[in-house]
């Protein structure tokens, strides 16, 4: 079983590699069967939204087109505080929650503020040399993210 060390290292460098806009390496980093989703529920319509659901292949699609799209090329720097680690020995998986918080560099000043938080939900594959992604969902609490960042968290 891998150690608790590890599965915390394995989320904090999925950051790192999406500040650095390192989408291999992030994807390196995932499961053959991973999925990711960015969720949100919506108080004001009483309803879950889902705006972003992708598997791994989904999402290397996305970061291949993302030359082609009109966007914000402001820097993100995402902070993440890994809070509970359960390990599953039976299905070789860990269900990870990190809190998160995101911070918007502008190119136009260089000022710097809070984009958005919310917490990660993982699930991680343990059946392998190392630890990997298998399934994470994005649950964001700041629902205004304006236009044109097409990157996902």
């Amino acid at each position: 079983m891998a150690s608790k060390q590890s599965i915390d290292e394995l989320i904090y460098r999925s950051g790192l590699a999406m500040d650095s806009k390192d989408f291999t390496g992030f994807l390196d980093l995932c499961d053959p069967a991973f999925r990711y989703a960015i969720t949100a529920y919506i108080p004001e319509i009483r309803k879950e939204m889902t705006w972003l659901e992708q598997d791994k292949e989904g999402m290397k699609l996305l970061f291949d087109n993302l030359p082609r799209h009109n966007s914000d090329h402001s820097p993100l720097s995402r902070h993440i505080t890994v809070c509970i680690v359960d390990q599953d020995e039976a299905k070789q998986q860990a269900k990870t929650i990190s809190t998160l918080q995101v911070f918007k560099t502008s190119l136009d000043g260089g000022a710097t503020e809070l984009f958005a938080v919310g917490k990660i939900y993982d699930t991680v594959a343990l059946n392998g040399d190392a630890p990997k992604l298998l399934d994470r969902n994005i649950r964001l609490d700041t629902r205004m993210l304006g236009a044109g960042y097409h990157i996902p968290f």
